[in-house]
């Protein structure tokens, strides 16, 4: 008898079991099912559709997938049928090409690129914006021969616009002679078009490597966007620092050629940047720091890659230089100023 009561309590356990997962499974579903409609309707929203029509397609298609789970049975081939409209929408998302021939923003409207040859590296089309205000500025650029076997520092800049969970980052590489090359992976944005971070996870935007005098991004984000930037100097060898200089100019002279598309999420200014810095660093590990990249230098911090003379805090509050470039605005030593005195220069 007892044997029996044990039994039985031992089923009414399984019972429950299978009735938690049944559950959990049911909310699984429906969960994937949301996230997969709302996912397409954006992409149809946010496409390249005529813009009277993009509303009303995605508006449609939510419709439309959401009754054939109620409509179409048995329930087996209405799930075939959603996944199947999924599918379609998400083929020809994927089918939607970058382009290089835009009415682009002045800023960003000549790409520059690179010519190799051995120790000497010459990059063409380096921005040098004269700036009066964030969006009234005359466009400039220069050309720039570097000898490779001068290339001395890499340094992080993060730039904080908003959240202190979201940042910008920059890279800037050093060289004996004074000169630096900074490189911001941004959107390409055509005129009259604004930044947006839903747009930017849609194909949206293609993705540029602005090559620059740190006279212009640099001080654009201290002087006229008043966003605060952070500067550090990276500890690394000169030759790992010259593979990942080489690596971003090879990307350079790739885009030039054939477009890509920027991604809010797997393609931006931080997931790039560990994408060039990687494969040279044998101890490169995945953080959800690199998502959530506002605490990116503090990740780095950890890896011992910034300077460790002070704590992080401390490092990071010396690090902030918008009072130093608002200082050197337009002096022709601005690099070397926002970077004096500090730690591991």
């Amino acid at each position: 008898m007892a044997s029996y009561s044990v039994w039985q309590r031992s089923g009414n356990e399984m019972n429950i079991i299978k009735k938690i997962l049944k559950i959990c499974g049911w909310v699984l579903l429906v969960l994937t099912v949301v996230l997969m409609t709302g996912w397409a309707s954006l992409a149809i929203y946010y496409s390249n559709l005529p813009e009277s029509l993009r509303p009303v397609a995605a508006i449609a298609y939510g419709l439309v997938s959401l009754l054939v789970l109620f409509v179409v049975r048995p329930r087996r081939r209405a799930f075939m049928v959603f996944i199947g409209i999924f599918a379609v929408v998400l083929i020809w998302w994927f089918t939607i090409p970058p382009s290089n021939n835009r009415d682009w923003q002045s800023d960003v409207a000549i790409l520059p690129y690179a010519a190799i040859n051995g120790n000497m590296v010459t990059i063409h089309n380096i921005r040098n914006c004269d700036y009066r205000t964030e969006t009234d500025y005359t466009v400039r650029h220069y050309d720039r021969t570097f000898d490779l076997a001068k290339l001395q520092s890499a340094d992080l800049f993060l730039v904080y616009w908003g959240s202190p969970y979201i940042a910008h980052t920059m890279f800037s590489f050093g060289f004996g002679d004074g000169n630096f090359v900074c490189i911001s992976i941004e959107t390409r944005k055509e005129k009259g078009e604004a930044y947006s971070t839903i747009k930017g996870f849609f194909r949206q935007y293609e993705i540029t490597y602005v090559v620059a005098d740190e006279r212009d991004l640099v001080r654009l984000r201290t002087n006229y966007r008043n966003e605060d930037v952070y500067l550090y100097r990276l500890k690394a060898q000169p030759e790992i620092i010259r593979k990942v200089f080489l690596d971003y100019l090879r990307q350079v002279n790739r885009l030039k050629d054939t477009p890509e598309w920027y991604n809010a999420l797997t393609d931006n200014c931080t997931t790039a940047l560990r994408g060039h810095t990687a494969p040279y660093n044998p101890h490169a590990k995945l953080d959800w720091r690199i998502i959530v990249n506002g605490f990116g230098d503090q990740f780095i911090y950890e890896e011992k890659i910034l300077d460790q003379s002070l704590p992080f805090e401390k490092l990071k509050a010396v690090s902030h230089v918008n009072a130093r470039g608002r200082a050197a605005d337009k002096d022709p030593n601005f690099s070397q100023k926002i970077r004096e005195g500090l730690p591991g220069i």
